[in-house]
């Protein structure tokens, strides 16, 4: 898969024909986020434009505001959009799990719905596995903030979190909760999913014996509304999912099977008849 611009004969001011397959699906859980839909969309769309053909799919998860119908009159201009919904809020990895089973692309990004993912960064996760020369074993690339923009509380909680994460699993990933990443869609829904399963996505893969690569990305302060969760709610559930990973881990599956039925036949080493 290589980076290109879009054939005359299939783009018009929408995009590309909705014919044309995406290359890359970028998934976006919502809820609540109705002022963030729209510039979401557009950096999308800038940093994107001309480097791969792509969609948005964009999944309202139970939102009580006005998030679906900013997003379905986004659809509604643009055929590259697309928009689901969930009757009541499930999680964000719920959201994410959905919008991964009804894209198209091979290539999956992800980034959170506040807007502290820059879609400018899109390119650097995307890349690696959309290279020509990407490692067929690799599998995710997973953003890492840098310069993030949260209170300092929110910090050391998080901070807390990886070491204790890390230690653990041996993921080797500084900052998992980063919302920013690329994957492989076929490895993904591979994947065993649980309630807030996106934030172990580097042991999930790593179990399944895919390559991981890191990226670092830029993080911005939330362009409105208010977080979603309080640092007492992540450590209490984390706990639990923590252990729950844990013992994945050590049940992963560890033989694979080889295919037979096109290996050649042996050849006989015995001696010939004389």
């Amino acid at each position: 898969m290589t980076a290109l611009s879009y054939p005359p004969n299939q783009t018009d001011a929408a995009g590309p024909a909705p014919e044309t397959a995406p290359q890359v699906s970028v998934v976006i859980p919502l809820h609540d986020e109705e002022p963030n839909v729209v510039p979401l969309v557009d950096g999308i769309r800038a940093a994107l434009e001309g480097r791969w053909f792509y969609e948005v799919v964009l999944v309202d998860d139970g939102s009580h505001d006005n998030t679906r119908q900013v997003a379905q009159a986004l659809a509604r201009d643009d055929p590259r959009v697309r928009v689901l919904a969930h009757p009541q809020a499930g999680g964000q990895s719920a959201a994410v799990h959905s919008g991964v089973l009804a894209a198209r692309a091979a290539i999956i990004a992800t980034l959170d719905g506040d807007g502290q993912n820059p879609p400018a960064d899109l390119p650097k996760v995307i890349a690696p596995l959309a290279a020509p020369e990407s490692p067929a074993a690799l599998a995710l690339v997973a953003g890492q903030r840098v310069g993030r923009r949260d209170t300092l509380s929110k910090r050391l909680a998080s901070r807390l979190a990886n070491a204790l994460r890390g230690a653990i699993l041996k993921d080797r990933t500084r900052d998992t909760g980063c919302g920013m990443k690329a994957f492989r869609r076929d490895a993904y829904l591979s994947l065993p999913f649980f309630n807030h399963q996106h934030r172990f996505l580097p042991a999930l893969f790593a179990r399944d014996g895919w390559q991981i690569a890191h990226v670092d990305v830029s993080h911005a302060a939330r362009m409105a509304g208010r977080s979603k969760y309080s640092n007492l709610h992540r450590a209490l559930v984390g706990i639990v999912d923590l252990a729950g990973v844990y013992w994945l881990i050590r049940r992963r599956k560890t033989v694979r099977a080889v295919d037979l039925s096109r290996a050649p036949e042996p050849t006989s080493s015995g001696p010939s008849a004389g």
